[in-house]
């Protein structure tokens, strides 16, 4: 093999490789956010559904999860089981449901905000309920 060959070769390879390494750098910040957001607090059992009327807002971490916010200051964090590496903060997220919950069979639609022209979905996943410790009350 020639040089030039061999360096078209190297190149070419380590293009393919760029996307793989800026998804995995997206996916650690989103980790990293996540660990911060439940960070004082348990995870419960996961739930396949949680009722739209009770969430208060979303929160979208990059190439990770979805968070949303319900009743009481407690957090579902979904970790779409299909498409999380198409996740980023910006995004718009297009919910169609079929009922008054979110369910992990629900497929999310994400837009760009500034474009409005959609880049992809997720399939959402199970929906794992965080709270804060109870306190226990003094006594005295």
């Amino acid at each position: 093999m020639t040089r030039i060959a061999a360096f078209f070769l190297g190149a070419s390879l380590l293009a393919a490789a760029a996307p793989s390494l800026a998804a995995d750098r997206t996916a650690q910040r989103g980790e990293q956010q996540l660990a911060k957001i439940v960070a004082d607090r348990i995870a419960g059992k996961p739930v396949n559904c949680i009722r739209l009327h009770d969430v208060r807002s979303s929160q979208v971490l990059d190439g990770t999860a979805i968070v949303y916010e319900g009743l009481g200051g407690r957090l579902y964090v979904n970790r779409p089981d299909i498409g999380a590496e198409s996740l980023r903060r910006d995004d718009i997220l297009l919910t169609k449901t079929w009922g008054d919950e979110l369910c992990h069979i629900d497929t999310v639609r994400l837009l760009d905000r500034g474009s409005r022209f959609e880049h992809g979905f997720v399939g959402l996943g199970e929906f794992v309920p965080y709270d804060r410790p109870k306190t226990k009350p003094s006594q005295g």
